[in-house]
C-alpha cells in the first residue's frame, strides 16, 4: 500500500490540457507525463496527495483563483473515474477507498502565498478538501522564508506562526518541504502536531537547500513527524545537483550523471538511520520535475524502489512503516490534534 506524498498531476493537465479531462484521457496511458490511472495501478499506488500549486511568481486573488481552479480539477479528475479513485480526507478514508480496490485522492496545498495572507482562505482551502499545506514554494511568502529565495524573517513572523496554529486547529498538516531550514526549526517549535515534508531529501547526503539538516531530521523524530523522500535527481544525487546548477548557470557541454534507484534509497536509509524509521515515507514529485531517475521515471515504479530496499535488508514490516503506516499515523494525529483544540 504506497501512499505518496506529493504529485504534480494537475499543474501538467493544466499545461497540456487546460484541465479538459475530455481531451487527455488519464484512464489510459499518456506519453508525455508521469502519472495515469494504468501506471498508478501498476505502481501499487493506493493513496497520493495531488499537490494543489499557483507558481510563487503570483500573489494575491491570482494565487487563490489558480490554487482553486487546481482543487476543482482534483474534484473533476475523481468523479470523473469513481471507480477508480476516491476523494480522502482523513486516514479513515483512506482506509477505506483502499478496501474498495480505490486510489484514496487527497489535497495538499504547495505554497502558503495561495492564502493570501487570510486564515479565512485556509480554511475554506481545509473545508475544500486540503489536508496539507507547504508554507512556502520556492519564494518567500510574506510571513515565511523559502529555501530558495534570500531570507528575510529568518523564520517565521507572527502571523506564520497564527497560521500553523491554525492549521492544527484544522488537523492540516503542516508541511516544510521548500522552506528555509530557519522556518523548518521554528514551525517544528511551534507546532501541536506532527509536521511532515511532503517531497524532500538529506542534506547530509545532497548539500542543497531543498533537503533538510540532520538536527532537524533529528526534532522531526522528537515531534512525530515524516520525511518523504522525492525522486528529483538534484535532491538525490551530488553529481546531479553539481550539473544542473551548472545547467542553470549556462554551463553547456557536460551529460547529466546517471541517477539511480540506489541513490533514493539512500536517502531513505539515511533518514531511518537519523530520525528512526517511524518517520519516513515516500513522495515522488512525479510530474513535478523535468528529470527523473531513468529507473523510477513513472508512478508505475515504486516496486523497483520497494525491490532495492528488501536488498538492503528492509522486511515487509519496515516497508510497510515507509509506504503507508507511517503518514497515516501522522494523519491520525493530526485529526487528535484538531479534536483537542476544537
Amino acid at each position: 500500500m504506497v501512499i505518496d506524498g506529493h504529485n504534480d498531476l494537475a499543474w501538467a493537465m493544466r499545461q497540456l490540457c487546460d484541465y479538459d479531462l475530455s481531451m487527455v484521457d488519464l484512464s489510459q496511458s499518456v506519453p508525455g507525463i508521469h502519472t495515469d490511472i494504468p501506471r498508478l495501478r501498476a505502481g501499487e499506488v493506493s493513496g497520493q496527495f495531488w499537490s494543489v500549486y499557483a507558481p510563487s511568481t503570483l500573489s494575491g486573488a491570482e494565487a487563490v483563483v489558480v490554487t482553486l481552479e487546481q482543487i476543482d480539477f482534483v474534484h473533476r479528475f475523481v468523479a470523473r473515474f469513481p471507480g477508480d479513485l476516491a476523494l480522502a480526507t482523513s486516514a479513515d478514508e483512506v482506509v477505506a477507498a483502499r478496501a474498495s480496490g480505490r486510489i484514496a485522492s487527497l489535497i495538499g496545498l504547495e505554497g502558503g502565498h495561495c492564502i493570501d495572507e487570510s486564515l479565512g482562505v485556509l480554511r475554506i482551502m481545509h473545508a475544500l478538501g486540503a489536508r496539507y499545506m507547504t508554507l512556502t514554494h520556492n519564494h518567500n511568502a510574506p510571513w515565511a522564508d523559502s529555501a530558495t529565495d534570500e531570507p528575510v524573517l529568518r523564520g517565521l513572523s507572527s502571523f506564520g506562526e497564527d497560521v500553523v496554529r491554525e492549521m492544527n486547529r484544522l488537523g492540516m498538516l503542516v508541511d516544510l518541504s521548500h522552506v528555509s531550514a530557519d522556518v523548518m526549526r521554528h514551525a517544528l517549535a511551534v507546532t501541536a502536531a506532527p509536521a511532515i515534508f511532503s517531497h524532500s531529501c538529506a542534506r547530509a547526503l545532497v548539500d542543497v537547500p531543498r533537503n533538510v539538516p540532520d538536527d532537524v531530521l533529528t526534532a522531526l523524530a522528537a515531534n512525530g513527524g515524516i520525511c518523504m523522500i522525492a525522486f528529483v535527481p538534484d535532491f538525490v544525487s551530488a553529481p546531479f545537483a553539481t550539473w544542473f546548477g551548472e545547467q542553470e548557470r549556462g554551463v553547456v557541454g557536460s551529460p547529466a550523471p546517471v541517477v539511480t534507484v540506489d541513490d533514493v534509497a539512500d536517502h531513505i536509509d539515511h533518514v531511518r538511520d537519523v530520525a528512526g524509521i517511524d518517520h519516513v515515507g515516500i513522495g515522488g514529485d512525479f510530474d513535478g520535475s523535468a528529470y527523473m531517475p531513468p529507473e523510477l521515471n513513472d508512478v508505475s515504479t515504486y516496486p523497483r524502489l520497494l525491490a532495492a530496499l528488501s536488498a538492503r535488508g528492509w522486511t515487509p514490516r519496515d516497508l510497510g512503516y515507509l509506504c503507508s503506516g507511517n503518514i497515516l499515523r501522522v494523519l491520525r494525529a493530526a485529526e487528535d490534534t484538531a479534536h483537542a483544540h476544537g
